[in-house]
């Protein structure tokens, strides 16, 4: 069977979206990061990134990490695509020109919209956005994001989903990279289209389920 590594509040939560929308049944292990554990090498901690147990599995002690029938994979979004290519039906690409263009989102996700969304999600958790310095980094950061922005834009002007007219694991992948800047509300202003969009994927039964279960979980 198909086993998950990692907690909700992680980048597991893309692979357990993506299974939720399955309703395919899986083992999930809840490794934590170790920096959210007092003593992480102590023998009575929970297990984490840290824990050799998990090390043996993925030594780079990151989550997400898939195992399959001898199968080890790690890196979130190769995860979401591996499950949809096997088991994903109409989630998964139909032809190789669709898993091209899934791949390509979702590496667009990664390089293009991931780091400054991360970086505005970090800002504003780490309350630096009441400060004049964090918002002016939180404007830089959106700044940086207005080109792959007015990409998606134009794309969502005329198509409701990314690849295929339908919702795929490429929707999925970019809309998880995207949550994290989403909060900072001038960051998508310009952008009806990506917000329509990002919210027909946030509507979606399987993600208020993934959230529900993200949300139960400590901080």
């Amino acid at each position: 069977m198909l086993k998950i590594y990692g907690v909700y509040r992680s980048r597991a939560s893309r692979p357990l979206w993506l299974l939720a929308e399955l309703n395919m049944p899986f083992e999930h292990v809840p490794v934590i990061q170790a920096n959210r554990v007092a003593r992480p090498h102590e023998p009575e901690a929970p297990l984490n990134t840290s824990s050799a147990a998990f090390l043996r599995i993925n030594p780079l002690g990151q989550i997400p990490c898939l195992e399959e029938d001898g199968l080890v994979l790690t890196e979130s979004l190769a995860i979401t695509l591996h499950i949809a290519r096997r088991y994903g039906g109409l989630l998964g690409p139909l032809d190789a020109s669709e898993d091209a263009l899934m791949v390509s989102w979702s590496l667009f996700a990664a390089t293009a919209v991931e780091p400054s969304a991360l970086e505005i999600q970090l800002i504003q958790r780490t309350g630096g956005g009441a400060t004049a310095e964090g918002q002016a980094a939180l404007s830089i950061a959106a700044e940086r994001l207005r080109r792959p922005l007015t990409r998606l834009e134009r794309h969502f002007s005329s198509q409701e989903w990314l690849v295929g007219n339908r919702f795929t694991v490429a929707d999925l992948n970019l809309a998880e990279v995207l949550r994290y800047g989403q909060g900072h509300a001038p960051l998508l202003e310009p952008f009806p289209a990506v917000t329509a969009w990002l919210d027909r994927c946030q509507a979606r039964p399987s993600f208020r389920v993934m959230m529900e279960r993200r949300q139960a979980e400590p901080e």
